[in-house]
């Protein structure tokens, strides 16, 4: 890997080859493939600093961890008691940490990408094209994509026709799907923050027409009447990150809220 200090010894004759150089680097270090226009050479430098760190199953991005644990077992014949986890002391900050966490680490698993739902969502409420972004790399293809984003639209973002204080409204849907998270406690979840999941009775099956195999499990969650949320994780053969196949139960209309959301992290 090139360091910061390589390139004080070459002989470069161009700000193009700088540029060029920097996006190797940062395209090694984080998997970063945003915009030249988005990033800018200040931002290509800025990321350099924040090396991935992966040890075992715990990531590090800059001060933000995030932890795989368990399995997604099918032989236990539980469905309603959790049998995996991911744990993350902060949501992605922005695309490249999405990226890197997805790349690097909780892309590899099926729970580590069923996990990534929550984020994607508050990612999208945040910022609708980040959040796009960052659901356009977690899903399987562009009709998961825009199934997500229309519901998305509506839940965040009043219309001229919504009444006042609209109960469609729920900024605090991706809350509801971590550990904790409650309507009595204003969808305030414990920390770290945690994604809880079991498998579903569906298991495993293979998908022909796709040329892959669905893995059907279940997010764990407090903030419906159902507990248990499904998410249907695809593999493509031949592939070794996973996608986002399916998942409406996740941001479909959760219980009202009582309090003031405080947010996440």
């Amino acid at each position: 890997m090139m360091t910061l200090a390589a390139f004080a010894c070459l002989s470069l004759t161009s700000c193009d080859d700088v540029h060029k150089i920097l996006g190797v680097v940062v395209s090694n270090l984080a998997g970063d493939t945003a915009d030249d226009e988005e990033l800018g050479a200040g931002g290509l430098l800025g990321k350099l600093a924040s090396d991935v760190v992966v040890e075992g199953n715990t990531l590090r991005y800059g001060d933000h961890t995030y932890t795989v644990s368990g399995e997604i077992d099918y032989t236990s014949g539980q469905f309603k008691t959790p049998t995996a986890a991911v744990t993350f002391s902060n949501v992605p900050a922005d695309y490249a940490e999405f990226e890197a966490v997805y790349q690097n680490l909780l892309g590899k698993s099926v729970q580590g990408t069923a996990a990534m739902v929550p984020m994607a969502i508050e990612l999208y409420a945040r910022d609708a094209s980040v959040g796009e972004r960052c659901l356009q790399l977690l899903c399987n293809g562009p009709a998961t994509v825009s199934e997500i984003t229309g519901i998305l639209k509506q839940k965040f973002v009043a219309s001229r026709f919504s009444p006042e204080n609209d109960s469609y409204i729920q900024r605090y849907l991706p809350a509801a799907l971590l550990k904790g998270a409650v309507p009595s406690n204003a969808y305030t979840p414990a920390k770290p923050y945690t994604v809880e999941m079991s498998p579903s009775p569906n298991g495993v099956k293979a998908a022909p027409l796709t040329g892959g195999e669905v893995t059907y499990l279940y997010i764990l969650a407090g903030g419906w009447d159902t507990y248990q949320r499904a998410v249907d994780i695809f593999l493509k053969d031949g592939d070794d990150h996973y996608k986002v196949f399916n998942c409406p139960s996740c941001y479909t209309q959760c219980k009202q809220i009582r309090g003031t959301w405080p947010g996440l992290d």
